[in-house]
């Protein structure tokens, strides 16, 4: 098993999710608030940065990075997403690269992300989701 995490809800109606080393993120329904659906583009978009920073990196220098925007086409009658769009912008302006080095980086960028992004793996497949329910009596 992986990191476990667990959510809980607080007076205001907002939730905060932690991590067993610390990590902490507020959510819920409402301004200025990620709903659940945001946190599934939030894990997409945040692996693909962590997947793709060292080609970036590695091109550009230390400390350099993309932007990354994730959309998600709602399938209402399903409750679901039926897809997701992700776009990975990074701003090389300043590198003075040649085209020939452009199509070089976003080639290794795509290679990191397509083999590094867990996310990216478990969205493209079908995961089984396994729910208990515990009552404290």
């Amino acid at each position: 098993m992986g990191k476990r995490i667990w959510v809980e809800r607080n007076k205001d109606g907002s939730w905060d999710a932690f991590s067993e080393d610390g990590a902490h993120i507020k959510f819920g329904k409402g301004k200025g608030l990620f709903n659940p659906g945001d946190l599934m583009k939030v894990a997409l978009a945040g692996c693909a940065a962590l997947s793709s920073q060292f080609a970036i990196e590695n091109a550009l220098g230390e400390g350099k990075g993309a932007k990354i925007f994730v959309d998600g086409t709602p399938d209402q009658k399903n409750n679901a997403y039926s897809d997701f769009s992700e776009e990975l912008h990074i701003d090389a302006s300043g590198a003075g690269l040649r085209k020939a080095q452009v199509d070089d980086l976003k080639e290794r960028v795509r290679r990191h992300v397509e083999k590094g992004c867990t996310v990216q793996h478990t969205y493209q497949r079908e995961t089984p989701v396994d729910l208990t329910i515990t009552i404290d009596e």
